[in-house]
């Protein structure tokens, strides 16, 4: 925390082609040297503080987008279960004007979805300029879950499909080829993977069955696909090694501390969003001259904004 852009990019954004081990990637992560003999309540409270300062420059970033109408955000987050998504997409968003935000979860594929391809789904659901969309869990789905339980691709119908290096690789570059197009349509494509360990997921999982009021959080399904942990650890960096890109690049945030998290996740949107230089449009002499008529229908004195 209270890192700059630069050190937030060499910790944790994934080099394309860089290989990939999760491993490296501490998920307990809690800040610079000094932070790291706080306590958990006290870390929290720094954490915080940093976050709420971002979120003010999140508003005024999301309003900039707004207002130019230029380019589209997509944030695409991805994780194990009980990783924090829910909770980072409420916490991150508090602030930000709703008329400019929209927020899609992605569950198993209907019929109708199935009978197309594995994008169409995905495609209708992209941010219009101006506005930001967030994909809680997304096509990325298709080389991950697929993946561990190769027995879907059966669902899928796809004629010669198999579950083999080739496959694969063909679907991770149909991936960067989708995500090229955005981008060079006018989306930035901020693209973040919570890495929480299995312990926390574990204490995530206990607090859930044993404190009544989130008993409802609970998802057998969740406990099933922790068994494929590490089948799920080895997708998730094929994934990170073969789609992060220059113009979309994988983000791997430290997800075992909740609000470290959060403050993250702001940032790294944030400055991604200010990264593009939007702002309001400015005025043609027109439209100045319609404004100062207005002004003085009004009753208003003149103007003194000499912008």
């Amino acid at each position: 925390m209270a890192l700059t852009f630069k050190e937030v990019q060499k910790l944790f954004r994934i080099s394309p082609d860089a290989r990939v081990r999760l491993r490296d990637h501490d998920p307990a992560w809690a800040g610079k040297k000094e932070f790291r003999d706080l306590t958990r309540k006290e870390l929290k409270a720094r954490a915080v503080d940093y976050l709420a300062e971002n979120r003010l420059a999140l508003a005024a970033a999301q309003e900039n987008l707004y207002a130019a109408d230029c380019h589209s955000v997509l944030v695409v987050l991805q994780a194990m279960d009980a990783a924090g998504k829910d909770g980072t997409i409420k916490h991150v968003m508090h602030g930000v004007n709703p008329q400019g935000c929209q927020v899609f979860s992605f569950k198993k594929p209907s019929s109708e979805e199935l009978d197309h391809n594995f994008l169409w789904r995905y495609m209708k659901a992209l941010p219009e300029r101006g506005r930001i969309g967030i994909f809680n869990r997304s096509y990325y789905e298709d080389v991950l879950v697929v993946r561990v339980h190769p027995e879907l691709l059966g669902a899928q119908r796809l004629p010669g499909a198999k579950d083999n290096k080739r496959f694969w690789d063909e679907r991770y570059d149909d991936i960067n080829r989708f995500e090229r197009h955005l981008v060079r349509n006018g989306t930035l494509i901020v693209k973040i993977f919570l890495n929480v360990s299995k312990e926390a997921q574990h204490e995530r999982f206990a607090e859930r069955l044993e404190d009544p009021s989130k008993n409802w959080k609970f998802s057998f399904n969740d406990l099933e696909e922790r068994r494929h942990w590490d089948k799920y650890q080895d997708a998730f960096e094929q994934m990170l090694q073969k789609t992060s890109t220059e113009w979309a690049p994988w983000w791997v945030v430290p997800a075992d501390n909740k609000w470290v998290t959060r403050t993250l996740v702001c940032a790294i949107l944030t400055q991604s969003i200010e990264a593009l230089g939007d702002r309001p449009p400015t005025l043609s002499a027109e439209q100045k001259k319609r404004l100062a008529e207005a002004r003085r229908e009004l009753g208003l004195p003149p103007s003194t904004n000499r912008r």
